[in-house]
């Protein structure tokens, strides 16, 4: 059974994914750091029928994060899917911002997502086969000075991708993002519609990859 680790499961865009990805027969690994609450989205897919685990993790923590993905990896084999969730959506301009809040949202905001795309990269490489699934958002597209670090945040997720999609390719990983250009409700259409196209994307022929998408949601 493929094995998909979530890292940042929120109750809406990571759940959504999570339970996506159950749908198609993986058992999902469902991470954050609120141990409780991580727990009980995993319960709400064990009680589906589903194959399902939940796990703490803070993503700004390098090192914590690297032997979580090691023990994920130990216990279930290699990782077919990793999704980076993770993002700290803070309001504040450049002069409300203290440095250490801003050196420790990017920490979350894309320096996690950096350290899992190195943990699971050479299990990938050796299978040749595996997919680094990354949430992007509107703000890579249009910044917004009120919201200066996950503007930066989303920035650098899409550059990840994009940077990291060619040689990736060569090694048979798919590396790719999800320009989500709204915010997501838990349990709504977007929010399943946000984990089609993750799906998709994960789905799709080695010759026809791509590094994006985007979701823009329908004008009423």
């Amino acid at each position: 059974m493929k094995t998909f680790l979530s890292i940042g499961t929120g109750p809406g865009l990571g759940f959504a994914v999570a339970e996506r990805f159950c749908k198609e027969g993986f058992q999902v690994v469902l991470t954050a750091r609120d141990l409780v609450k991580t727990q009980s989205l995993a319960e709400r897919l064990t009680s589906a029928g589903y194959r399902a685990e939940g796990r703490s993790v803070d993503s700004a923590d390098p090192r914590g994060l690297a032997e979580l993905i090691a023990a994920v990896q130990n216990q279930h084999g290699s990782i077919e899917v990793l999704h980076y969730n993770a993002a700290s959506l803070r309001k504040a301009t450049l002069f409300e911002q203290p440095r250490d809040s801003f050196n420790s949202d990017l920490g979350v905001n894309i320096g996690g997502a950096l350290v899992a795309a190195q943990a699971v990269a050479s299990k990938m490489e050796e299978q040749q086969s595996g997919a680094i699934l990354l949430t992007g958002g509107g703000f890579a597209l249009a910044p917004n000075p009120d919201y200066l670090s996950i503007s930066i945040g989303k920035a650098g997720i899409r550059a990840l991708a994009h940077a990291l999609f060619e040689p990736f390719r060569e090694k048979g990983i798919h590396i790719a993002t999800v320009t989500v250009c709204t915010l997501v409700d838990p349990g709504t259409k977007e929010a399943s519609a946000v984990a089609e196209h993750f799906w998709q994307l994960y789905s799709q022929p080695k010759d026809s990859w791509t590094a994006e998408a985007s979701f823009v949601p329908a004008r009423e």
